[in-house]
């Protein structure tokens, strides 16, 4: 299977522009799709060879390529708690209308990379969780990936040639408010001295991989000649606490590690104490593993929010 030319949905997105930038220093021409429009001074041109604008909840766009990384979405787990059925309709209507486009006319198209979530699987407590692990409905996000993974699996048995890719959190350069690092980036610069800094429940435990190691994954996904499964992991094998982290940014920064106070409204219900991920399917079947260290991630997502 040659790939010389590849799709990326939502690629104006924090990982969309990692996996184009990655694409190009593999060699590879970049059709990217975007919702709205991209500003003339934006970068990530510089990685696309063309782009188009689409609600691909309305319908799949006119572009050709060998294969597609399909990241189109909607990514807060927190945010879909308060607009359930705008996150199920949004995620299952993309993946209709794209797959149904490919089947009638796939215009070269082998292979889609779709992307899940390490978040659909139960708390395994210090149990690295591989893909045969117990999976846990615990918010609309989750729904919503669960039934983008069985709309896939039903167009790979009508003949397309599906991978689905279950990443577990990642943090690096470029990732934009709501998620955990960014936010306590942003929120440190803004601290007065010697105040507490507010945050959620800290003593958690998640799989951080940084997203340029996610965007290798899923290009290696897309490239591998076969895969013998529909699902694999992306993940480091390591859990890290939210204590961790503040005191990597704070390091990063130059700063102490300030006193937190911590806010009940910023605790998500269900929310699990520890989660790790097994990615050992993946490196089997492709070359890939985690190569940028977490300390590194954390630097370079400071160094870029300045």
């Amino acid at each position: 299977m040659t790939i010389r030319t590849i799709i990326i949905t939502g690629v104006d997105g924090f990982v969309g522009r990692h996996v184009a930038a990655t694409a190009r220093s593999r060699g590879l021409r970049v059709v990217g799709i975007v919702r709205g429009s991209l500003d003339p001074a934006d970068r990530l041109h510089d990685e696309l060879d063309k782009w188009v604008s689409a609600d691909l909840t309305e319908g799949w766009p006119d572009v050709s390529g060998d294969a597609v990384v399909h990241l189109a979405g909607l990514a807060a787990v927190g945010a879909s708690f308060g607009e359930p059925q705008v996150y199920i309709e949004t995620g299952s209507a993309i993946v209709t209308h794209m797959c149904e486009s490919l089947l009638r006319s796939p215009k070269g198209v082998t292979r889609i990379v779709g992307v899940s979530s390490g978040a659909v699987y139960a708390s395994g407590g210090d149990t690295p969780l591989d893909e045969t692990s117990p999976i846990a409905v615990t918010s609309p996000y989750v729904i919503s990936k669960l039934l983008l993974e069985s709309q896939f699996a039903y167009y790979a048995s009508r003949g397309l040639d599906v991978v689905v890719a279950r990443p577990f959190n990642h943090i690096g350069p470029g990732q934009g408010s709501g998620f955990l690092v960014p936010d306590l980036i942003a929120n440190m610069r803004s601290l007065s001295p010697n105040a507490e800094l507010a945050v959620g429940d800290l003593g958690t435990a998640r799989d951080y991989t940084d997203v340029r190691d996610v965007a290798r994954a899923y290009l290696d996904l897309l490239v591998v000649p076969r895969h013998d499964q529909l699902i694999y992991n992306v993940a480091t094998g390591t859990a890290r606490t939210g204590h961790e982290i503040l005191g990597e940014i704070a390091a990063a920064m130059g700063l102490p590690v300030p006193s937190v106070a911590v806010d009940r409204g910023r605790i998500r219900p269900g929310d699990a104490r520890r989660v790790v991920g097994d990615a050992a399917r993946l490196m089997r079947e492709t070359e890939w593993t985690p190569r940028i260290d977490f300390s590194q991630s954390i630097r370079d997502a400071v160094a870029a929010a300045i």
